[in-house]
């Protein structure tokens, strides 16, 4: 029996879930922690809105428009956090 395409991100969320514990601990640089935390969520967040919410199947232009809006929404709360540890 093999996994489907449901499963295997489901996996890899809970795998970025772990990940996502795990930097706070192992990163010693804060800015660079919050990169690593931002990028697992941008990961998790287009495995979601790629199989979960269906959109694998969907014309490019929405997919271009949802992974943009997770890119900007996540750049934004990167230069936030980068400007709190900078000053």
């Amino acid at each position: 029996m093999t996994p489907d395409r449901l499963d295997m991100t489901w996996i890899v969320l809970i795998g970025l879930a772990l990940a996502t514990i795990l930097v706070p601990s192992v990163v010693p640089r804060p800015l660079l922690a919050n990169a690593l935390l931002l990028a697992f969520a941008a990961a998790k967040g287009r495995r979601i809105v790629l199989d979960y919410l269906d959109l694998r199947t969907a014309p490019a232009l929405w997919r271009g428009l949802v992974s943009a809006w997770i890119f900007i929404v996540l750049m934004f709360a990167w230069l936030a956090s980068a400007a709190v540890d900078l000053i």
